[in-house]
């Protein structure tokens, strides 16, 4: 059972359902169109601010579902708004930082990158994200499609996960 904590900040009730650890197995599209599954493990986490920390990391598994292998991560903050509204930073350790703007409705966040920014060396020539997050069955969904220099959006990850 989740409890929100009274003394959390208000402009966090709309986020605060995703507080909390999640696993579960995703899944994901190769930029050569080859699918492939992988395990998942978000944290957002609540430190007293008007803010959400996030982590999100991905790992390849073995025949029994076993983390194996680490495929990528990424972390952040999410920030809403009084409003409704939502702004996320998000970083990538290949060097790419992408900021997102969108609405809260209920327990769907719908995110649009608002800015794409890369190191001179990412491993991606990413350039611009729509991702979508939601409560489902008491479970996180979300669905990550990314458009790239050379690919225009396409779906990259999606997910079902578990609070832990």
């Amino acid at each position: 059972m989740f409890e929100i904590d009274s003394s959390m900040d208000p402009v966090l009730l709309g986020v605060a359902w995703m507080i909390g650890h999640w696993e579960g197995t995703g899944h994901g599209a190769s930029e050569d169109g080859e699918n492939y599954t992988y395990s998942a493990t978000i944290d957002f986490a609540e430190n007293g601010g008007n803010y959400l920390h996030y982590i999100m990391q991905l790992f390849e598994t073995d025949d029994k579902g076993r983390p194996t292998k680490s495929l990528g991560m990424e972390t952040g903050f999410w920030r809403p708004q009084a409003d409704g509204q939502i702004e996320v930073v998000i970083v990538h350790p290949q060097g790419i930082a992408e900021v997102y703007v969108g609405k809260i409705e209920g327990a769907k966040i719908e995110l649009t990158t608002d800015l794409v920014a890369r190191t001179l060396t990412a491993e991606v020539p990413v350039t611009g994200g729509h991702r979508l997050y939601g409560n489902v069955e008491s479970d996180l969904m979300f669905t990550y499609d990314r458009g790239t220099a050379d690919q225009d959006l396409q779906p990259l990850l999606w997910a079902r996960l578990a609070r832990a």
